[in-house]
């Protein structure tokens, strides 16, 4: 099964921090598959999974799958420190109907390439399923080198999809590719989407990540795709200062749950300790970018 395009990583609403908001869930789904994605990501880093009891998780990939009703492919987190549980937690995604699931390297002490190569294999020999292999460092707390990933997923068929998001992403992206030989392996860019364009020009396939205005990433990808790439890029760095004010360390969660909730897809913007939250003057900046961006022209379809 092929992946391209846009695959929006979904937040997990709360009513105050509190339980899940179902219903927000939902807006949030209906705002993004009518954004022209191509799919979604449920439980990733930035939906706060590692916020969610087993029950928890259930409930927000069963909602996602009935919401997105074949609409768009969805791709569920599965990543776990040991391979049981990272099994478990794939063959319920299969049983909920997910498309696909992303994994990231298992955290232990001295994790080393075997064990990592080993991970992927044993999982793809448990559950019939596409595996989307996670490269994000600060969570995973291994950092796995072109080769590495190139080996995966030459030697695993069934991961031969990488979310990349350990910069710099676009000269990663095309050691991958050119470690991978004959290999086709699809690389999605992360982070926000601060570096889509170059990740396209390195020949990334698209972009997987939680970005509140999922329309400015498929605008970009339909141009680029449509072989327009001055206007992909035209549209890329008129919305990039929205994508870098919106990825920031420790509140870029609240930021996208404070758009989002602006947009009438969420209830309310809370996130579960020990998340951050928004004060005073991120609140005025994120005023002045979101009114700077949607006031350019040619951004005029962006809706707050």
């Amino acid at each position: 099964m092929g992946f391209e395009g846009v695959f929006s990583v979904l937040p997990t609403p709360f009513r105050g921090g509190a339980d899940i908001d179902v219903d927000s869930l939902k807006r949030v789904v209906q705002l993004i598959t009518g954004a022209g994605v191509n799919g979604v990501t449920a439980l990733g880093v930035t939906g706060e999974v590692s916020r969610l009891n087993e029950r928890e998780r259930k409930v927000v990939v069963e909602t996602v799958v009935a919401e997105v009703a074949g609409r768009g492919k969805v791709i569920v987190g599965a990543s776990a420190d040991g391979v049981r549980t990272c099994i478990e937690y794939s063959r319920e995604a299969k049983a909920l109907g997910a498309s696909a699931v992303m994994v990231s390297p298992p955290r232990m002490l001295k994790l080393n390439t075997e064990s990592v190569v080993n991970h992927y294999k044993a999982l793809a020999e448990a559950v019939d399923l596409p595996i989307v292999v996670q490269d994000y460092p600060p969570i995973s707390g291994f950092a796995m080198e072109a080769g590495l990933l190139a080996r995966i997923a030459r030697e695993v068929p069934a991961a031969r999809t990488i979310k990349l998001e350990d910069p710099p992403t676009p000269f990663k992206t095309a050691r991958i590719l050119e470690a991978a030989g004959e290999t086709k392996v699809q690389i999605f860019g992360g982070l926000g989407g601060v570096f889509l364009l170059e990740e396209l020009i390195s020949g990334a396939t698209g972009a997987m990540t939680g970005f509140a205005f999922p329309e400015i990433l498929a605008r970009i990808m339909k141009h680029w795709n449509a072989g327009e790439h001055d206007a992909a890029a035209d549209v890329f760095y008129r919305a990039v200062p929205l994508m870098r004010f919106e990825f920031q360390e420790g509140i870029g969660m609240a930021i996208r749950k404070e758009v989002l909730r602006r947009r009438g897809a969420l209830t309310s913007a809370a996130t579960r300790a020990p998340a951050g939250a928004l004060d005073a003057p991120t609140r005025q900046s994120l005023d002045r970018v979101l009114a700077w961006v949607t006031s350019q022209k040619g951004m005029e379809w962006i809706s707050v």
